[in-house]
């Protein structure tokens, strides 16, 4: 029964963020969520988004005061990266930023090897995060339904891998960073088409503030 009562409230809760709060901002609603249960939300938010970041940013929120200093910190990183990097995918969510780089950006079909053009790109990225040294950054990777799903998985790792190695051969201290493969299984385009396969091909970024941030923001 508490567990029903959880789920419902957690449903109302995000319902109301994100319906009957358009007028609140991206902060505002970041503090709300982590007041009302980040976890359930996150969980329930990002299965329903099909963005494995999405979710976990949110079930990582904290919420109140201390999440809306926490929020205010990562949208100027959020305003940084859009203006510096026009080719990334940059969303705000909760206390966080997913930043999602494609493989038009990144790699070459079934190739985990950066391309002096993504370096360019990583490189604007990394003066950013450095810039924003207590945050924690999980890099995932993503293909599309293109071959083996044994074969997906382990390539997805891989790039994953090249941009994490690649992070910190570039000051990007190793400790906040977090790698993780997903292959096929998150697709956030249709693989029915060529364009939608060619965007699935991605590596995502997800900021999150670590813990010396929330025990400053809760200062």
């Amino acid at each position: 029964m508490r567990n029903l009562r959880l789920s419902v409230a957690s449903f109302i809760m995000i319902s109301f963020l994100l319906v009957g709060c358009s007028k609140w901002n991206r902060t505002q609603k970041g503090a709300a969520i982590g007041t009302a249960g980040g976890g359930a939300a996150g969980a329930i938010i990002g299965k329903a988004a099909g963005n494995a970041g999405l979710g976990a940013i949110i079930g990582a929120t904290v919420g109140g005061v201390t999440g809306a200093v926490i929020g205010r910190n990562m949208d100027k990183q959020a305003d940084e990266i859009k203006n510096d990097i026009p080719d990334a995918k940059v969303v705000r969510v909760g206390e966080g930023i997913v930043i999602e780089f494609n493989n038009q950006i990144l790699f070459g079909f079934d190739q985990s090897e950066l391309s002096n053009a993504s370096k360019t790109s990583l490189d604007k990225l990394v003066v950013i995060l450095n810039k924003y040294p207590d945050t924690d950054i999980e890099v995932q990777g993503h293909t599309d339904n293109t071959g083996a799903t044994a074969y997906n998985q382990e390539l997805s790792i891989r790039r994953a891998s090249a941009v994490s190695a690649y992070l910190t051969r570039n000051n990007i201290n190793s400790t906040r960073l977090n790698v993780k493969g997903f292959g096929e299984t998150i697709a956030k385009y249709d693989n029915a088409s060529a364009e939608g396969q060619s965007q699935n091909r991605r590596v995502e970024f997800l900021v999150s503030a670590n813990e010396k941030m929330k025990a400053d923001a809760a200062k």
